[in-house]
């Protein structure tokens, strides 16, 4: 069997196990990345995200989470809905939090390619990552030529827009790199930009977390600044307005992933419904939600938010 085979089984795998895509990157260290983390860093714009400052040196290279580290193997998993919350007026939230926690999905999916990797292809050693390491999913997608890194720093693709999940194989097996470079396809729109309500996207490229609507409502701990009253948009987990209005987004096309499908309960949830939520019922809609991130409280907190 060829390398060059023996990728296109990789990627066939991938689509067979429900990926969006799937690319293959040299494991190396990101140098054109280190100077805009480090001034992401410096500036504070990663808000009381402190995990961010750790382990830099591995951000940067993964060959310094698995030993031997050759291939980055990066994967798209569309989340695109094809629901919609009923009440138009109840707190809104982010597409990617209406299903089961995309971890789980993830990593269950990725778990599988690794051992088609390590039974059909090749024996290998290797790490699967879902936000679980200190890993630039985005840099690495784009290294893959899945897409572009946009104004509003999420990954862009032109085949697929941007709502899907990033995943990665960190792999000691040495692959072919897809020597694929995605143009940036911004060009002068502005409309991520021009539509955030709290002004998070500071220039283009470049997000405060600290004014980001999802950091404020799922990794903010604290109380939510009190200069960002009136500025949700009425969104209570997360937010999707930079992506809503992205031109190519309007290639999205629904999931089919039956973990992804939501709660019919949780959809025809009202603005009472929200406003007077318990903690049973919170269990009981997002036991397996990644809204559970932000506990209980957390979200009262942010209904409380909109609300005042």
């Amino acid at each position: 069997m060829t390398v060059e085979n023996s990728s296109n089984r990789i990627k066939d795998k991938a689509s067979e196990l429900g990926f969006l895509d799937c690319g293959i990157s040299e494991a190396g260290f990101l140098a054109e990345e280190k100077d805009r983390l480090s001034s992401w860093l410096q500036n504070e714009m990663h808000g009381e995200m402190h995990y961010m400052e750790n382990h830099l040196d591995k951000r940067l290279d993964p060959r310094l989470l698995v030993e031997n580290a050759r291939s980055v193997i990066s994967v798209l998993l569309n989340y695109f809905p094809s629901e919609e919350q009923l009440d138009r007026e109840a707190p809104v939230l982010s597409k990617y939090a209406f299903g089961t926690d995309y971890h789980f999905v993830m990593k269950d999916k990725l778990a599988e390619l690794l051992k088609f990797i390590q039974m059909d292809i090749a024996p290998c050693e290797g790490r699967f990552l879902v936000d679980s390491a200190p890993v630039l999913d985005r840099a690495w997608a784009a290294c893959a030529g899945l897409g572009w890194i946009g104004k509003n720093t999420n990954l862009i693709s032109t085949e697929h827009g941007s709502f899907f999940f990033i995943g990665e194989l960190i792999i000691d097996l040495e692959l072919p790199a897809d020597n694929k470079v995605v143009r940036n396809h911004c060009g002068s729109c502005t409309r991520c930009i021009d539509a955030c309500p709290t002004q998070a996207l500071v220039a283009p490229f470049v997000l405060d977390a600290r004014r980001c609507i999802s950091y404020q409502t799922i990794e903010n701990r604290g109380e939510i600044e009190p200069e960002l009253k009136g500025k949700f948009k009425n969104r209570v987990f997360g937010c999707d307005i930079c992506q809503d209005v992205c031109p190519w987004n309007l290639k999205s096309e629904a999931h089919n992933e039956p973990s992804f499908y939501p709660n019919v309960e949780l959809m025809k949830l009202s603005r009472d419904d929200w406003a007077n939520m318990d903690k049973p019922l919170f269990n009981e809609l997002f036991r397996n939600s990644a809204v559970k991130r932000t506990r209980f409280e957390g979200l009262k907190r942010n209904l409380r938010f909109l609300e005042e």
